[in-house]
């Protein structure tokens, strides 16, 4: 059959084609895709991008960061200058500013993204969040107070190392022991009794809850402690906040480095950093 040049045979499947007023055949452009932010990576590169010299970037989280950084900025929350994909200190500062204007204070603003702001500032900034980070509720661990997501870490770990884990120092303990320096003020934060422990079970200990996601350390015979594990839950969105070179440890952490005031060499096994949820999916 012949067609005249100003018509077009139209497949019937094409649902979304319109037949414009001269027969002509018209297709509706496609809905632009939304672009989605991986919580996970945005979270540990909130943990370790400030700490870095220059603006160097978490490996696979700077489109991420990205998103979210342009989200802040159109908010009027961070400079344009800023948007780079590095979740630096002033990209920590706006994202506390966010929070605080979603009504959150305290740790609660401390520039970590956790699931609730950041799904907020995606419905504001047109982007959806995948791998959330899942806290749980407070529960207490022998008498210490933790989150869930903490206690399982350490429940874990435990089962791992075979030996009993006595937790003598928990999260959210705002000024509770001075020489911690606030690192347990938010979540994610243990310290391990380990006079029980010989030299070979603290080991074991060290060594099972770094492989469960904690930034750990023997601190038994380390300068005036009193003898224990001290361990930061990676990725905990609760945890102490930046300043005062808190947060610090987890980069610490990556760089083999002890977590103390002078950032000396790591003391402990040579284990590859891992996430609660990167050691969840492997199993």
């Amino acid at each position: 059959m012949r067609t005249s040049a100003l018509t077009t045979i139209v497949p019937t499947t094409l649902a979304a084609a319109v037949i414009g007023t001269a027969g002509i055949a018209l297709q509706s452009a496609p809905a632009q895709a939304v672009e989605s932010v991986d919580a996970e990576k945005v979270v540990l590169a909130a943990q370790l991008d400030p700490a870095k010299n220059g603006t160097g970037t978490t490996p696979g989280a700077a489109g991420s960061v990205e998103i979210v950084e342009q989200a802040l900025a159109d908010e009027g929350l961070l400079d344009a200058a800023r948007v780079d994909g590095h979740f630096g200190s002033d990209t920590v500062d706006a994202y506390s500013d966010w929070q605080e204007e979603q009504g959150a204070s305290g740790e609660g603003a401390n520039g970590l993204p956790g699931s609730g702001t950041l799904t907020a500032l995606g419905e504001a900034g047109g982007f959806t969040v995948t791998n959330p980070i899942d806290l749980g509720g407070k529960t207490t661990v022998d008498g210490q107070t933790l989150n869930q997501r903490t206690a399982d870490m350490l429940a874990e770990a435990e089962e791992g190392a075979g030996v009993e884990l006595q937790v003598t120092q928990g999260s959210y303990n705002r000024g509770g022991v001075a020489a911690s320096g606030g690192t347990h003020d938010g979540g994610g934060a243990v310290d391990i009794a380990t006079r029980h422990l010989s030299g070979s079970e603290r080991e074991a200990a060290v060594t099972a809850m770094r492989e469960v996601g904690f930034a750990a350390w023997d601190r038994t015979g380390v300068k005036n402690f009193d003898p224990h594990i001290h361990a930061i839950a990676i990725s905990d969105t609760a945890s102490a906040a930046w300043k005062a070179d808190r947060n610090r440890q987890v980069y610490d952490y990556y760089e083999d480095r002890d977590g103390l005031a002078d950032h000396g060499p790591d003391n402990g096994p040579d284990i590859d950093p891992v996430t609660w949820e990167d050691y969840q999916r492997n199993q």
